[in-house]
């Protein structure tokens, strides 16, 4: 049943990851969906997902772990999922969705976090929508034209044509390093992955990862003076990776570092795409603290 929009008190505040309703909100004619928990009164962090991820590919062990001292908002763009639409083939369009999206909900201010493909969404939002966007988050991310990022790396190319004994098997590849240690925490961000049983989102069909890579695509296209777009990102930035990406190379984030004004870089060891996963209360910790300096 469809939540009305004046019903987001009903799941902030008394629910977390597992057990937020999903809720639909009307902007920019796509039907979002989006769910909404935490500590409601402060600035809100909404999260924009990974390459064909839907709300459910977050960690609930990070989401739930911000939902402790703010009010998280995870939601699914145009075409993704339970979303209506089609996925645009462009970051632009798909920021422009994002920033209708955040509007409809009526907040005026409002700190992102982008994972991956969701990183290029939240550059280009905090660009377009200075005075909306407060702080930004930007992990396992790469800026226009970065190293490898006119198409998926070769070891991504590799990672997701591969067949594995279990769907789920494919993100231990993606988001976690071949070491002992990391696949460890892999196989527990695997358990997490799954706790919420009931009310999930659909897998995302098969119209989105081809529009997607075209977006991609046209992102990473060279161009001149590539990063200069960075230097207007005033914001102050965390930016955050693993020490080996190979899915977004790591190098890709000392770029974002070098050219947005007021960054900082943290690489954690050992780790690939999804460093958030492999130490999920220490980056939880690292972000509460930079969105709480000066609050």
């Amino acid at each position: 049943m469809n939540q009305p929009i004046n019903s987001n008190e009903v799941a902030v505040g008394r629910h977390n990851h597992q057990t937020a309703p999903t809720q639909y909100v009307d902007a920019n004619g796509i039907r979002f969906a989006y769910r909404r928990f935490g500590k409601a009164g402060g600035v809100p962090l909404v999260f924009n997902i990974h390459f064909t991820g839907t709300m459910d590919h977050w960690d609930p062990a990070v989401t739930d772990g911000f939902a402790q001292h703010r009010e998280v908002i995870l939601f699914n763009n145009a075409g993704i999922s339970s979303t209506s639409g089609d996925v645009p083939e462009s970051i632009e369009d798909m920021a422009a969705n994002a920033a209708a999206f955040i509007n409809a909900l009526g907040l005026t201010k409002v700190d992102v976090l982008g994972f991956s493909m969701g990183g290029l969404i939240a550059q280009t939002l905090a660009l377009a929508e200075p005075e909306l966007v407060r702080r930004l988050i930007l992990v396992g991310t790469g800026p226009r034209s970065g190293e490898a990022m006119s198409s998926l790396t070769p070891e991504a190319q590799e990672i997701f044509s591969a067949t594995y004994a279990q769907p789920d098997d494919l993100w231990l590849r993606v988001h976690f390093s071949p070491s002992e240690a990391s696949q460890a925490a892999g196989r527990k961000f695997l358990q997490r992955f799954r706790l919420r049983s009931e009310g999930r989102d659909p897998e995302a069909n098969e119209k989105v990862a081809p529009a997607q890579l075209a977006a991609l695509a046209k992102w990473g296209a060279p161009r001149e003076n590539p990063f200069d777009y960075l230097h207007a990102l005033k914001q102050p930035t965390l930016v955050v990776n693993g020490d080996n990406d190979v899915i977004i190379y790591s190098i890709n984030s000392w770029i974002l570092q070098q050219n947005i004004p007021n960054a900082q870089l943290i690489i954690y060891p050992d780790a690939n795409h999804g460093s958030l996963y492999q130490y999920p209360q220490r980056f939880v910790t690292h972000v509460e603290q930079f969105l709480s300096d000066n609050e």
